[in-house]
C-alpha cells in the first residue's frame, strides 16, 4: 500500500506541473490579447487620423469649412473638471463612511453597496433620459453644460464610490490599530496612514471615472446638445469631443475630420491620466513624509 502511494506522487506532481505550464500559457495569452487589441485600435486611428489634421481645425469659431474642434475640447476639459470636482469628494467621502465609520455588515451599508452596484449597471442613455427629463426640461435648465455635468456626475458616482471603498478595504487593520496604540485619533489615522495607502486605488477609480466622462455620447446628447459653438457660461449647450467625433461620423460626410478628433481624444485622455496619476504620487509621498 506504501509504495503504491510513493509511485502516484510523480505522477501528481507531474499533474500539477502541466496544469500550472497551462495556466501560465492562458495569462500570458490573454494579456497578449488585451494589450494587443489596444494596441491595435490606437495604431489604427492614429494611422487613419494623424494625416488629417489641420492647423484650422484648431481655430477658436467652427464653421463648415474648419470643422475646428477647440469648441468641443474646451467643452470637454470643462465638463470633466466639474464633474469630477462634484463627484470625488462626494463619491470618497461616502466610501469612507461605508469602510471607516459604519458598522460593517449593517443593512444601511448593503443598501448603500447595492444602489451604487445598480447605478453603475444602469446604461448610459437611461441616464440622459433622465437628465433631459429631470434637469433639461423639469428644472429648466435647458442643453447646457451644467445638466450634462450633473447628469454624469451621477454616472461616475458609483465608479469612485466601490474604488474608494476597496482601496480602503485593502489596507491593513493593523496600521489602523498600531496609530491608535501610538495616541492618534480616528480623523489623524484616516488622513495620515489610511488615506496615504489608499490613494493609489482611488486615483484609479477617479481616471475610470473621467475616461467614462470623456467617453461618453448618449447621456450628454439628451442634456449637453450637439451645437458646436464655443461655451461662454455653463448654461451654453456645446459639444464634448466624443459627441465631436460622433456627429462628423453620423454625417458620412466628414469621416476623416472624425478619426483626427479621435486622435485628439486619445491625446486628452494620456494628458488627464498623466496628471491624475503625478497628483497621485505627490499626495501619497506628501503623506509619508509627514508620518
Amino acid at each position: 500500500m506504501t509504495d503504491k502511494i510513493i509511485k502516484q506522487k510523480p505522477e501528481s506532481n507531474d499533474y500539477q506541473a502541466r496544469g500550472s505550464k497551462i495556466f501560465k500559457f492562458l495569462t500570458r495569452l490573454s494579456t497578449f490579447l488585451t494589450f494587443g487589441s489596444l494596441l491595435l485600435i490606437i495604431a489604427y486611428i492614429i494611422g487613419q487620423g494623424l494625416t488629417h489634421i489641420r492647423p484650422n481645425m484648431f481655430e477658436w469659431t467652427y464653421t463648415s469649412e474648419n470643422l475646428s474642434m477647440m469648441p468641443a475640447i474646451i467643452t470637454t476639459l470643462i465638463t470633466v473638471a466639474l464633474s469630477i470636482l462634484i463627484a470625488a469628494p462626494i463619491g470618497v467621502f461616502t466610501g469612507f463612511y461605508l469602510v471607516e465609520y459604519a458598522k460593517r455588515g449593517s443593512k444601511l451599508v448593503e443598501a448603500i453597496r447595492l444602489s451604487a452596484e445598480t447605478l453603475a449597471a444602469i446604461p448610459s442613455i437611461v441616464y440622459g433620459l433622465f437628465g433631459m427629463l429631470f434637469f433639461v426640461m423639469k428644472l429648466n435648465m435647458g442643453y447646457s453644460i451644467i445638466s450634462g455635468v450633473l447628469t454624469v456626475t451621477i454616472m461616475i458616482l458609483p465608479l469612485i464610490i466601490r474604488a474608494t471603498e476597496e482601496a480602503l478595504l485593502t489596507v491593513n487593520d493593523s496600521l489602523r490599530q498600531g496609530s491608535f496604540g501610538l495616541g492618534a485619533g480616528k480623523l489623524r489615522t484616516i488622513f495620515r496612514v489610511v488615506l496615504p495607502s489608499a490613494m493609489p486605488g482611488i486615483v484609479a477609480g477617479i481616471i475610470l471615472a473621467i475616461g467614462r466622462v470623456v467617453g461618453e455620447t448618449a447621456a450628454l446628447m439628451y442634456t449637453l446638445g450637439t451645437t458646436s459653438n464655443m461655451p461662454r457660461n455653463l448654461w451654453s449647450s456645446g459639444r464634448t469631443l466624443a459627441l465631436h467625433m460622433y456627429v462628423l461620423s453620423s454625417e458620412g460626410l466628414h469621416v476623416q475630420e472624425a478619426y483626427a478628433t479621435g486622435v485628439i481624444l486619445l491625446i486628452v485622455v494620456i494628458i488627464l491620466n498623466q496628471i491624475s496619476e503625478t497628483l497621485s504620487k505627490r499626495l501619497t509621498q506628501r503623506g509619508i513624509k509627514q508620518k
